[in-house]
């Protein structure tokens, strides 16, 4: 099979869809302020509403006006916790403990140490080994007689960006209302890849990156509950009911909208068609590469995200080896690339340095054919192969020994 490209980190970012792109080069005639009160200001502003109105469907929010727009995740979600620090600071506040996940993206977790840094008390919750929140801890911090007190929110991500393990976020926010706690999740991973709907989760807020969906980067979307308490992070003028100040991004905010069109329309038979193909590469790999483990939960994950360790390879030099046959992949989070440290998310499910080290993150998008995943299948064994023979640490298992001699993986057992 001659070298071909095959991107598989579309959970990095997405390529921005054909139709999304035409939308925002049309729009690039729309040159007004979209708060100008004139025609051609009018003519703008309708497209954001417009665009709102569909990332409020695609996350199954009645009221459009409980959307705001944002520059991406990031600051959506550290709208959110900044939201809890002006809270939590009020002289009459009685709750300032802040709960949230040992596996959360960077933004939360850095947001809360900042809180805890502040005084506030803050609590990470573990996961088993497939990343599961353990729902008993939950209840425990829950209880107002616990060390913090009263909660004041619980922040756990829908999807998790590194292993693709879905959380029971029902569950989760059941609890938490029932304990008077504000609930948010960061949906960044999950929209698009399955269901969203805020009703349904019982959340205050969600957090959304457009760059997910193949729409443009540099916007995002917060969205809060009617009554939810919401501080600016970015103060100035009127915009987005006074709560994010700046200048209209019109062409990134129309970008978002037709992403979000397109992304709740084709849900089904994209959820669907990816993970026929994650079954491919999964069974493909477990049949042609011994001595592996995929991470992550078995069923409750996401349906285009493959996560695997290969003990006895380094994740950086199974993604350069991949990259010279033309496959793009992550080593984990993209987010924490240039970092020596071992994945966060691995470690919280227990898999050890070794494994996660050793772990590479497929993920697969619209773009992804079963001619993709065949042209890895043929790649990866060999390099594994090769890694794993320079190793001075990897002992093999007996049946990686009998595959290593020519014995076909699946037969040495």
């Amino acid at each position: 099979m001659d070298r071909r490209f095959v991107y598989m980190d579309y959970n990095a970012t997405t390529t921005l869809r054909p139709e999304v792109k035409s939308a925002m080069i049309e729009d690039l005639e729309v040159y007004a302020n979209a708060s100008s009160m004139h025609e051609a200001g009018r003519r703008a502003r309708a497209r954001v509403e417009g665009s709102r109105a569909a990332v409020a469907a695609l996350i199954g929010a009645a009221d459009p006006s409980t959307v705001y727009f944002t520059s991406g995740g990031s600051e959506s979600n550290n709208t959110v916790f900044h939201t809890m620090y002006i809270v939590g600071r009020r002289p009459a506040a009685s709750r300032r403990k802040i709960i949230t996940t040992a596996i959360e993206h960077p933004c939360v977790l850095n947001s809360a140490l900042y809180l805890r840094d502040e005084g506030f008390p803050v609590v990470f919750l573990g996961v088993d080994a497939e990343g599961r929140v353990d729902l008993d801890e939950l209840r425990r911090e829950l209880d107002p007689s616990s060390p913090g007190g009263p909660a004041l929110l619980v922040s756990v991500m829908a999807a998790n960006n590194e292993i693709g393990t879905l959380e029971d976020l029902a569950a989760v926010s059941r609890l938490a209302k029932a304990a008077g706690a504000l609930v948010h999740t960061d949906a960044t991973q999950a929209a698009g890849k399955i269901p969203v709907n805020v009703a349904d989760w019982g959340v205050d807020y969600l957090t959304l990156s457009c760059h997910k969906i193949y729409g443009p980067k540099g916007i995002g979307a917060l969205y809060a509950r009617k009554g939810a308490p919401l501080e600016p992070l970015i103060r100035g003028g009127h915009q987005e009911q006074g709560v994010r100040a700046g200048t209209y991004n019109n062409i990134g905010i129309l970008g978002f909208g037709v992403a979000a069109e397109y992304a709740l329309r084709d849900l089904p038979a994209f959820s669907a068609r990816v993970l026929q193909l994650r079954s491919r590469l999964a069974e493909g790999i477990r049949k042609l590469v011994p001595d592996i483990h995929i991470n992550g939960h078995p069923t409750e994950v996401l349906p285009n995200t493959l996560n695997v360790s290969f003990p006895g390879a380094e994740g950086e030099a199974i993604l350069l080896s991949l990259d010279m046959e033309g496959i793009e992949v992550s080593t984990g989070s993209a987010c924490a690339s240039g970092s020596l440290e071992p994945s966060h998310v691995l470690m919280a499910t227990g898999v050890g340095p070794e494994y996660a080290h050793g772990s590479i993150r497929f993920s697969l998008g619209r773009d992804t054919s079963a001619e993709d995943v065949d042209y890895v299948l043929e790649k990866l064994p060999p390099i594994i192969k090769r890694l794993r023979r320079m190793s001075t640490v990897y002992v093999p298992s007996a049946k990686a020994a009998c595959a290593d001699e020519g014995v076909p993986a699946e037969a040495a057992s």
